[in-house]
């Protein structure tokens, strides 16, 4: 990566939700578009070619029915031997009935081949719950030779409540296991305007598991929680995992930036860990927050601490 880039500047504008993925050949691209009516990757050799690199359109929302609004959160992952993007999306008729979708890449070329649709992201057999509601920003992670699914899905007997779920995979669009719950709302900074938690990523270091999430309404309250658990634990044990007090990132007005979240990981060309985020860079938001377009992908260090926990802060540099 250029060393002389600055971290607390806008990486690629008007990008939200934004993913990278490393390969040993390529960085891999995609965001929530503010139109969210399609899904877009870009792939450059080095990390801060992305910030330049053509933007191409993989796959564009139906006209009608399923996958026809609010496409959601793409994100790209090589799982069960195949190229996969999971992403969220409504229906125009019903444009709040969010689901997760597969699409799968009919070749080796994740950038150049062509994608097909999967269908909608499928639970176990014997699971009542998952994805019946409002469900979006899945993400996969492995431990111990197994694969795990992380989504985010609305409960509601009043208020509805975003909360986090976890269960292994048993193929790239079925999962193995009943849900479980990793996460609810339950600190006022993860309460304002609504009931959130969602937007979940994995990074590894030393043995543990860091499982960031993002909280709040998506302005300047938008935040980043955590939770932990040891490699090789039982990671459907909702014991395992340890939910941090306090958000780890959020907004910083001396620093122009606000409501950060929505993170992803990825190293850069030296192996370093690189948090990705979106943020804001004013406070006042004109319009539905939802619909302003000004949702920024940022790039940040991760710095590690003498016990081996990662230290988001605007303060780090490479």
């Amino acid at each position: 990566m250029d060393n002389t880039f600055h971290f607390l500047e806008p990486w690629i504008l008007q990008r939200a939700d934004p993913y990278v993925l490393k390969t040993d050949d390529y960085y891999y691209f995609t965001a929530s578009v503010p139109a969210y009516d399609s899904i877009v990757l870009r792939r450059s050799r080095t990390l801060a070619g992305l910030k330049d690199a053509e933007e191409k359109v993989v796959w564009k929302k139906h006209e009608s029915g399923p996958m026809s609004e609010h496409i959601w959160a793409p994100e790209l992952h090589h799982v069960f031997g195949k190229w996969v993007i999971y992403f969220a999306g409504g229906e125009k008729e019903d444009v709040w009935r969010i689901r997760p979708y597969v699409l799968v890449c009919e070749g080796e070329d994740p950038y150049a081949d062509a994608w097909k649709e999967a269908g909608p992201m499928q639970c176990a057999e014997d699971d009542e719950f998952s994805f019946r509601a409002f469900s979006l920003d899945a993400t996969t992670f492995e431990d111990g030779g197994d694969r795990y699914f992380v989504w985010a899905e609305k409960v509601s007997v009043g208020k509805q409540i975003s909360n986090l779920y976890i269960a292994r995979m048993e193929n790239e669009r079925k999962l193995a296991t009943v849900q479980v719950l990793l996460t609810t709302p339950d600190y006022a900074w993860e309460r304002v305007g609504f009931w959130v938690n969602e937007g979940p990523s994995v990074i590894k270091h030393d043995g543990k598991l860091f499982l960031t999430y993002s909280a709040s309404e998506t302005g300047a309250a938008y935040c980043m929680g955590m939770l932990t658990a040891d490699e090789g634990s039982d990671l459907l044990d909702p014991l395992s995992w340890r939910k941090e007090r306090y958000p780890v990132l959020s907004t910083d007005a001396s620093k122009g930036l606000y409501g950060p979240g929505h993170n992803s990981f990825t190293k850069d060309e030296e192996g370093r860990d690189i948090c990705v985020y979106h943020a804001r860079t004013e406070e006042k938001i004109e319009g539905n927050p939802l619909y302003n377009p000004n949702r920024h992908a940022f790039l940040m260090p991760v710095k590690w601490d003498e016990n081996g926990r990662p230290v988001f802060s605007y303060e780090n540099t490479l």
